[in-house]
């Protein structure tokens, strides 16, 4: 069935007359917080304890407003006779939210769970260049970021939580097994006492 002529027309000027007959809402924005959704992108936060410098985000930012840098440190060994190892400490980490259009690629590539999503949206600063945040600032805006969500129910436990489970059930296990062997032979000894005391 051919459509009737001007009747997208007709549906459009009925959403128009439905907008113009309803009351508009003002916010009273800085008196009254707005409402977000918990998984808003407001800027990023950085858990520094999980950033290995790998310099993933730095180069993947189609904006290049993330610097970073870094020095080697040697590590000594783990064991005797091992070898020294050097590992990347993180001197600086600083976003320029003038630059940075929030595509959020900085924070899926990264390998590490460094870089997450905060809902903190104020942070509005008379002067650009103060736009640009450390990692002091970057830090405290880790704290507003959001739990994850619950997992369904009905999902696969994650291979980490299980492989952890199992390593934590097999230590148990031989722990009890330790503790009743030691019990049983702490009963044989006390038994061959007693033994020794009738004889």
């Amino acid at each position: 069935m051919a459509p009737i002529p001007g009747s997208g027309l007709a549906k459009g000027l009925a959403v128009t007359l439905r907008t113009m007959t309803r009351k508009s809402v003002t916010e009273q924005y800085p008196d009254a917080l707005p409402d977000l959704p918990p998984r808003t992108r407001g800027v990023i936060g950085l858990f520094e304890e999980n950033c290995t410098v790998c310099m993933l985000c730095a180069r993947e930012c189609p904006d290049w407003c993330i610097y970073i840098d870094s020095h080697k440190e040697t590590v000594p060994a783990a064991a005797p006779g091992g070898r020294e190892r050097s590992r990347n400490v993180l001197d600086r980490f600083a976003i320029d939210f003038s630059l940075c259009m929030y595509c959020g690629i900085c924070i899926e590539v990264c390998p590490f769970d460094a870089l997450f999503w905060s809902p903190e949206f104020e942070y509005a600063e008379t002067d650009i260049r103060e736009l640009t945040h450390e990692r002091d600032k970057l830090r405290e805006w880790m704290w507003t970021v959001p739990a994850p969500p619950a997992l369904d129910p009905g999902a696969e436990e994650p291979k980490e939580i299980a492989a952890a489970r199992k390593s934590a059930e097999k230590l148990a296990a031989a722990e009890a097994a330790a503790a009743a062997e030691a019990a049983e032979a702490e009963r044989a000894t006390g038994q061959a006492e007693l033994g020794e005391g009738e004889e």
